[in-house]
């Protein structure tokens, strides 16, 4: 079969399914299956495709139309122009946290900084805040074994291992060292608002990473309070936080004897990052 048939009958199929991105979709399972870029692949529509990757291809397909993400078909997501391995046990990385690593990047370009990285997942904001702040280090954290174990792949795939370290460790019982900067991506969905997710969420994400207790701000607090003790005089954290959720972290910081040195908007003018230093 042509790629052109294989893509427009996979696209069909997902179109039915309700998923709306359905071409691109099919496009980016295709191209990783025959390990060449999507560009490639769209201006090579009319070679053949071997029994062996339509095969493979039919399976991720119906694997996409249950709404699993595709990221964990594929076992990689870009983020910061990177391909970061990803799998079930860690969260699938979004443009949001982008915005944090662009702000970070402008704050601290050329500074020989140690960062923590709180909850680090796959490692995609250490890792990718290393890429670009070649004089710093930092220590990638999470209560999660399996996902750690994806942060040092990533680690050795972008060539960061010998200014990188992962420990398995809570923020309650860690206490190693002292840093320039904090960065987290916490959990910040309140435990009820989670079952209303988007079930490509519900059903394949690990939720460990995304309940934020009761009221959303559980580890966000922790997180702020623990940086009291981790942080160097004049260090920065940077976090992450949800929709509607600025007016009260930005109470919890000042609480703490944190300044607020700036905040990001997404693109619907919602504050998803605050970057404090301690007073």
């Amino acid at each position: 079969m042509l790629i052109h048939n294989l893509i427009s009958d996979a696209s069909k199929i997902l179109k039915k399914n309700k998923i709306k991105s359905h071409l691109l979709d099919a496009e980016i399972i295709l191209a990783d299956l025959m390990n060449i870029s999507r560009e490639h692949l769209i201006t090579s529509h009319y070679l053949p495709v071997s029994n062996k990757i339509k095969k493979k291809f039919n399976y991720a397909i119906k694997r996409r139309y249950r709404r699993e993400p595709v990221a964990y078909i594929t076992k990689k997501k870009e983020f910061w122009s990177l391909d970061f391995i990803i799998n079930k046990f860690t969260l699938v990385p979004r443009p949001e946290t982008e915005l944090l690593v662009n702000e970070i990047t402008k704050l601290l370009k050329n500074k020989r900084i140690d960062i923590l990285d709180i909850g680090t997942g796959s490692g995609c904001i250490l890792l990718s805040l290393l890429k670009e702040l070649q004089f710093a280090k930092g220590i990638g954290l999470d209560v999660s074994t399996k996902a750690i174990n994806v942060a040092k792949k990533n680690a050795k795939k972008f060539r960061l291992s010998n200014r990188t370290r992962f420990i398995v460790d809570s923020i309650d019982n860690f206490k190693l060292g002292k840093y320039d900067l904090i960065v987290s991506n916490p959990p910040y969905i309140p435990f009820n608002e989670i079952s209303k997710l988007d079930e490509e969420i519900t059903n394949f994400e690990p939720l460990c990473a995304l309940n934020g207790g009761i009221d959303g701000l559980d580890l966000i607090r922790k997180v702020i309070y623990k940086s009291n003790i981790l942080l160097k005089t004049n260090g920065y954290l940077a976090v992450e936080i949800g929709n509607n959720q600025y007016t009260e972290v930005a109470k919890i910081l000042r609480d703490s004897c944190y300044r607020e040195i700036s905040k990001v908007c997404d693109f619907e003018r919602n504050v998803r990052c605050i970057i404090s230093t301690k007073i």
